[in-house]
């Protein structure tokens, strides 16, 4: 379901205030339509599917106003897709209270990170001081609590706007910046990147379908410190392959961080993963790469994924940075979208991705934004 202005519950007998607007009925150009929790949705099912079949036989000429799917938006008519998703309609720019202390780049127009600029091309290393790793430390707390809101949230039928949605409230509700949120104009505040899509996906009108996987990728910036952290996740009843293909990217993911000590070149980290991914069938995305993180989103060092990479430093005590493999069913080769945001396989075969903000310690890593509950195992396992 998407997000909606707030209204009254539409189930019989049920008067709570209601924020969930039908899926369908926003693909058909149905008004109304809202519930104020997926339970009274479900249990309204039998009779509110009534009013899809009704407006799919209305003509324009009945006085029903115009009522083109969702389905047939296509903002690119001369691309050429890579596989079976689609670009959907975006909602309206979510806003971020005034109050809530934000990065140079929000309220730029072009959503450039002016500070992350004037360290352009630089490899030095930053090694945070101790006041510095606790406000690393509450930011990515504070981003895992953000995730896990939005992995609440994730069903069939659910829309990608729904899960931006829920990741911006829960954002503001800690008083954090969502760090997306006009990084370069992206324009919400998550990432969520369904099958094909390797990462940057932009969250839409899609309602999420049974056997799809999602990506939500979520940053947040508390007090001037970036926490960045994603997981891929099930929607209903997904495929064995899908199933193998995210539990090795998280292997891979794993096998890496066991790897994170003082001493480690950044470089090595590329050649864990991709003996691991390469073991099982599958390949290693090139195009983008694990980042210093700190009081900037994205900063020195890089730390690609595959082997025999060319990453420059070594790890010392109080580096901050991530880890974030992305794993394809078939090329490591990957195309952008006209968005300029959106990175799909070029042979339109699934990809799985998983990150953590990571703190070099004097004997090996702390997980920063590791999950807190079920021992930090990731979702894909709860079931």
């Amino acid at each position: 379901m998407a997000a909606a202005e707030t209204a009254v519950c539409e189930t019989d007998g049920c008067s709570n205030p209601a924020r969930l607007q039908c899926p369908k009925c926003l693909q058909l150009g149905i008004p109304g339509s809202f519930f104020c929790t997926q339970d009274c949705f479900k249990g309204s099912w039998g009779s509110h599917k009534k009013l899809h079949k009704v407006a799919n036989i209305k003509s324009p000429e009945s006085g029903a106003p115009p009522t083109q799917s969702a389905q047939n938006y296509n903002p690119w008519p001369g691309y050429r897709f890579t596989g079976k998703i689609r670009p959907f309609p975006l909602s309206a720019k979510r806003e971020v209270p005034d109050h809530i202390p934000r990065p140079d780049y929000a309220d730029h127009a072009e959503g450039v990170p002016s500070s992350e600029l004037a360290l352009k091309g630089s490899t030095q290393i930053r090694v945070l001081s101790d006041e510095e790793i606790e406000g690393m430390r509450v930011a990515c707390r504070l981003g895992r609590e953000v995730l896990d809101a939005a992995a609440a949230a994730i069903t069939v039928g659910v829309t990608t706007d729904e899960i931006d949605r829920v990741v911006h409230e829960a954002s503001v509700d800690r008083e954090c910046y969502p760090s997306p949120l006009n990084y370069y104009t992206f324009p919400k505040s998550c990432c969520t990147s369904v099958n094909e899509v390797i990462c940057h996906g932009i969250p839409d009108l899609r309602p999420l379908q049974d056997g799809d996987i999602v990506n939500v990728d979520v940053t947040v910036c508390h007090r001037g410190f970036h926490g960045d952290l994603n997981e891929t996740i099930f929607v209903g009843k997904v495929d064995d392959d899908s199933k193998k293909l995210v539990r090795v990217t998280h292997e891979c993911l794993t096998k890496a961080i066991d790897a994170v000590k003082p001493g480690v070149r950044y470089r090595e980290v590329g050649n864990i993963i991709q003996k691991h991914a390469q073991a099982n069938g599958f390949s290693v995305v090139k195009t983008y790469c694990g980042h210093g993180i700190n009081q900037l989103f994205h900063t020195a060092p890089s730390v690609p994924h595959y082997a025999k990479n060319k990453a420059i430093g070594v790890m010392k005590p109080g580096h901050t940075f991530t880890i974030e493999p992305m794993i394809s069913a078939g090329t490591w080769r990957d195309d952008t979208w006209p968005d300029n945001w959106t990175a799909v396989t070029v042979d339109g075969k699934r990809s799985a991705q998983f990150e953590q903000t990571l703190l070099v310690t004097d004997t090996g890593c702390d997980i920063l934004t590791r999950r807190r509950d079920r021992d930090g195992q990731p979702y894909f396992m709860d079931g």
